[in-house]
């Protein structure tokens, strides 16, 4: 899987996941950041940081760490699969 393909793949995921239930066009600028901070993370528990981060930031409303952690272990899935390491 190329580097673009694990993107569509990471965006379709987050646009499906709706934490605040806007619907799937409600966070077009927090996915496009988690996708390029997943480019250089490989932790889950530095991902749901970034995750809880921009999320909050854009919408003054956190999101438990938990489901954060359980998101970002679903894209770094993703990623690892991109780069055939599993």
């Amino acid at each position: 899987m190329e580097n673009i393909e694990m993107n569509k793949k990471a965006v379709w995921m987050l646009v499906h996941w709706d934490p605040f239930k806007l619907g799937k066009d409600g966070y077009d600028t927090e996915t496009a950041d988690v996708v390029a901070a997943l480019q250089g993370i490989d932790n889950p528990s530095d991902l749901a940081k970034v995750i809880q981060n921009v999320y909050e930031h854009s919408f003054e409303q956190w999101i438990p760490f938990e489901e954060c952690v359980e998101m970002a272990r679903k894209l770094i899935a993703i990623k690892f699969e991109a780069k055939c390491i599993i």
